[in-house]
């Protein structure tokens, strides 16, 4: 144990380590669709889809699905939740499509 270790043992301080998240390997084969944006980013419409990985202290990794509008670049729809399922996002497209209409 080096001096810093004591030293923090001593003040009851403990370090925070948080593990980078790697995905394993599914046992499910991945199947590829079909490439609908073909990397053409112009649009005057709804058109984009995101989830992000959040790690939080007391929950571990939770998931933030999004709609983003890619003409007004607005966030117009999101869901929460700690497990990323069909229905965090279904529930993200939702809220865009009450709150555009």
């Amino acid at each position: 144990m080096n001096r810093v270790q004591r030293l923090m043992g001593k003040a009851n301080i403990k370090s925070i380590i948080v593990k980078v998240f790697r995905p394993t390997p599914s046992k499910v084969k991945v199947v590829e669709c079909e490439n609908i944006l073909k990397r053409d980013f112009t649009t005057n419409a709804l058109n984009e889809k995101w989830v992000t990985y959040i790690h939080t202290l007391r929950h571990g990794w939770c998931y933030l699905a999004s709609v983003i509008d890619l003409h007004t670049k607005k966030l117009v729809g999101h869901s929460f939740g700690r497990k990323m399922t069909t229905e965090l996002v279904t529930q993200a497209l939702e809220n865009a499509y009450n709150t555009q209409h």
